[in-house]
């Protein structure tokens, strides 16, 4: 089991900028999940339960983290990992979803989300996955390299 990010090769980014949009979006994963089921209990603590797939605990969480990035030509390449999700019945916003950069220092606007914010699609991002589904949407794409 392993997450898996495909990052767009022609933005270049710098091994910094890189690694914090990964550690961004792992981040992200599991606090968004925790967040949507956090229940405030009104004395400055919260209560946290949901279910998940037990594979996720047994093979990644009580595991070796293992995160594999590859790289994305472009947007438009990067837009058939999307269609390989799909295919595979994955769902946006639940088993994937969208890298975006807020363009507040080394990227150029692509596009305004709906708070009025530029933003820059710089790569995708899948939950805790087998290695059979990551590897049949990771093989259309090589290992990110400087």
């Amino acid at each position: 089991m392993r997450r898996l990010f495909i990052i767009r090769k022609d933005l270049q980014l710098e091994p910094g900028k890189l690694a914090a949009m990964v550690g961004h979006c792992a981040e992200g994963y599991w606090t968004r999940l925790i967040s949507k089921h956090a229940v405030n209990n009104n004395d400055g603590t919260y209560t946290v339960s949901f279910m998940f797939d037990g594979n996720i605990m047994d093979k990644y969480i009580n595991d070796i983290f293992t995160k594999t990035i590859c790289e994305a030509k472009n947007l438009n390449q990067l837009t058939k990992a999307v269609d390989i999700a799909k295919e595979l019945g994955l769902v946006e916003n639940v088993d994937y979803g969208f890298i975006d950069d807020c363009c507040k220092t080394d990227l150029t606007p692509e596009f305004t989300d709906e708070n009025g914010v530029g933003r820059c699609r710089v790569g995708i991002w899948f939950k805790p996955l087998d290695d059979e589904i990551a590897h049949t949407i990771s093989k259309k794409f090589k290992l990110y390299k400087d």
